[in-house]
């Protein structure tokens, strides 16, 4: 399984932000996790949301939404795992 930290990002509190990647080969099944790495207790700090481009028949891009709940900003990794 190839796995790594495509990006890092920052979100100010209770922030939404985009981000999108692009380039990734049409035929792997790519999936996508929100890391936060700013500690927090007791409630979650972010959340996410995966959208799909077909930008060609060979590649794909992936928008990446994410989301602060927190009254705090707060540090994250966009990490991805190819499954095949």
């Amino acid at each position: 399984m190839n796995v790594g930290v495509q990006f890092t990002g920052t979100l100010g509190p209770q922030q939404k932000a985009r981000w999108f990647t692009f380039g990734w080969p049409a035929g792997w099944h790519v999936a996508w996790h929100m890391m936060p790495t700013t500690p927090a207790i007791g409630a979650p700090e972010i959340g996410w949301d995966v959208e799909v481009e077909r930008a060609d028949p060979n590649n794909i891009t992936y928008w990446l939404t994410v989301q602060n709940f927190t009254n705090s900003t707060v540090n994250f990794e966009g990490r991805y795992a190819v499954l095949n």
